[in-house]
């Protein structure tokens, strides 16, 4: 999609949350009354997100990094975030989203993905869900093994006058998630169905309390960091 025709107008882009605002409408009853990945209900994530912002730190090379990228001619300046907490991406990298936008001086303004319902399309539209966000997410729709996703977070970063720079998807590139997440969720020989379910969930969960995911998170935003230096040192082709 051509950036110039993008749906993020300066309006559209006010009208979204802080992070305050965002970890504070996770636990109200009127988020938690829409529908959870595949359809399942929410559970509230509010404190979780909390304990993930306080836990958060920048080591000094990604804060200085990020005050330099800021302070250049049409560098970073706003960053716009697509997010529902039931996504452990989410969970994970948010909070350290909003502790680098903090370092950077930047604007941040969160997203919800869905509306009312979970949305299971490849190309969601406002047509099915005029209550979502979806003509956003089309704009950043997750391509990969030739198949359209939306995939989340997403953190889309905008110069002052909201001239796209780049954009951050789901995980950062050192954290093959789909292949660690098959091995721990595949079957084990003699494990019945509801067996193998039971592991992987709790499997999956310990991966979530492991030093891995602070790596992850770190990760991500080194990510970010290089390729907002290459975008504003090389120019857009890179």
């Amino acid at each position: 999609m051509e950036r110039k025709t993008s749906v993020v107008t300066s309006e559209r882009f006010a009208s979204g949350m802080t992070f305050d605002q965002y970890v504070t409408y996770v636990g109200t009853p009127e988020n938690l009354k829409r529908e959870g990945s595949g359809g399942r209900p929410r559970s509230d994530m509010s404190a979780n997100l909390r304990a993930g912002y306080a836990a958060a730190r920048l080591d000094d090379a990604q804060t200085a990094a990020i005050k330099w990228l800021a302070s250049r001619p049409n560098g970073p300046a706003k960053v716009l975030v697509i997010s529902e907490e039931w996504s452990s991406d989410c969970r994970r990298d948010v909070p350290m989203l909003a502790r680098l936008v903090e370092a950077g001086g930047l604007e941040l303004r969160i997203f919800r993905r869905d509306g009312q319902r979970f949305s299971q399309s490849h190309r969601p539209s406002l047509a099915d869900a005029p209550d979502s966000n979806a003509d956003i997410m089309t704009e950043f729709l997750n391509t990969k093994n030739g198949q359209t996703w939306q995939s989340i977070p997403v953190a889309v970063f905008y110069t002052k006058n909201l001239e796209y720079l780049y954009h951050y998807t789901e995980y950062p590139a050192i954290y093959l998630k789909d292949e660690v997440v098959a091995q721990l969720r595949g079957a084990r020989p003699g494990e019945s169905k509801e067996e193998t379910q039971k592991r992987g969930d709790r499997e999956f969960s310990e991966l979530q309390q492991s030093p891995f995911f602070k790596v992850w998170a770190r990760a991500g935003v080194d990510e970010i960091l290089s390729a907002l230096h290459r975008r504003l040192v090389l120019g857009p082709s890179a």
